[in-house]
């Protein structure tokens, strides 16, 4: 089995992939952003590396490591206070990824799989859904410093041989997640009555077990090398949808009503709350028709199954 470095091991996502793989044996070194470079535990492969930016320190942690999985990363800010949010950004997913990448070459090692963003293609889609090799458009700081990480690491694995994948996730869910999913979890579970009955958008997301295993069949698949893979459930859901299932899994009655969706708008404009708005009832869809034509992956867990795990055990 592979010797497997994952960078922000501590976090939701890189909890759950580390237990996964643990589980398939390979040997896994898990990396937190602690103060100072020192080893947390050496029979766990455990190591602080401190802030991720162009200076950090990785030779350490490397040592024998045949995959690195970068999940580590600034992540898009609700409220910047940043005066030029771009460099803050820059120095973190760019530089940052670019110094382990580098050091990941000096060491031998093979693959380096890149969680980039759906942001990388656009902010939102309308007719047609986002494809893999469409033309990429970020918009914001976050998606940019992604997107230029992702063109940075290709272009060193054509110049060195290094194996690198790119993904590019959705809105990820499962057990224990935070932020917005958390938050409609818990407004359908105090069966809060809500204006969301004429909704139609169309959202893609991914249940982290789906993620995952996508990542897994990346370790090793020779057709992965130098693509990028866009991952959802393959099942588009509105808003209004989106609270249906999630009522129907905690047994509540959703208790939406019907407001139209331009008045909606102009309400969260009114507040302040546009981008939170596109983010919540805006349309956004992903083809993973590449993965399964080229990796043959499919994914494992549905929608349904998915929203019940994450209910069942979100507070």
């Amino acid at each position: 089995m592979s010797k497997i470095l994952i960078t922000g091991s501590s976090g939701f996502i890189g909890q759950f992939l580390a237990d996964e793989l643990h589980k398939n044996k390979h040997n896994i070194v898990y990396t937190y952003r602690n103060s100072g470079n020192k080893v947390i535990s050496t029979e766990e492969n455990a190591f602080s590396i401190g802030d991720i930016n162009a200076s950090t320190q990785w030779q350490f942690a490397l040592t024998d490591v045949d995959i690195v999985i970068h999940l580590a990363a600034r992540v898009h800010v609700m409220q910047e206070t940043h005066a030029d949010p771009l460099t803050v950004f820059r120095e973190v997913n760019t530089l940052g990824s670019m110094r382990l990448a580098k050091q990941a070459v000096e060491a031998g090692v093979k693959r380096f799989i890149y969680l980039s963003t759906i942001k990388v293609n656009g902010e939102r889609t309308s007719k047609t859904p986002f494809y893999a090799d469409d033309q990429p458009n970020p918009r914001e700081p976050y998606a940019v410093s992604k997107f230029e990480a992702e063109q940075q690491l290709l272009a060193l694995g054509q110049k060195t041989g290094l194996d690198v994948v790119i993904i590019r996730p959705p809105l990820v869910y499962g057990p224990e997640v935070k932020g917005n999913f958390s938050r409609l979890i818990k407004l359908v579970d105090k069966s809060i009555p809500l204006p969301l009955a004429g909704i139609q958008n169309a959202r893609s997301l991914v249940n982290i077990q789906n993620l995952c295993s996508l990542i897994q069949v990346c370790l090793s698949h020779p057709k992965a090398v130098g693509e990028v893979f866009l991952v959802s459930d393959a099942h588009d859901l509105s808003t209004s949808e989106l609270f249906e299932k999630i009522a129907q899994a905690l047994g509540k009655k959703s208790r939406l009503y019907y407001l139209p969706g331009g008045f909606l708008k102009f309400l969260t404009a009114l507040a302040g709350r546009r981008s939170e708005y596109e983010r919540l009832f805006g349309t956004l869809q992903v083809d993973i028709s590449k993965n399964q034509q080229l990796l043959g992956w499919e994914p494992d867990v549905s929608v349904e199954e998915g929203i019940k795990k994450t209910v069942n055990i979100v507070d």
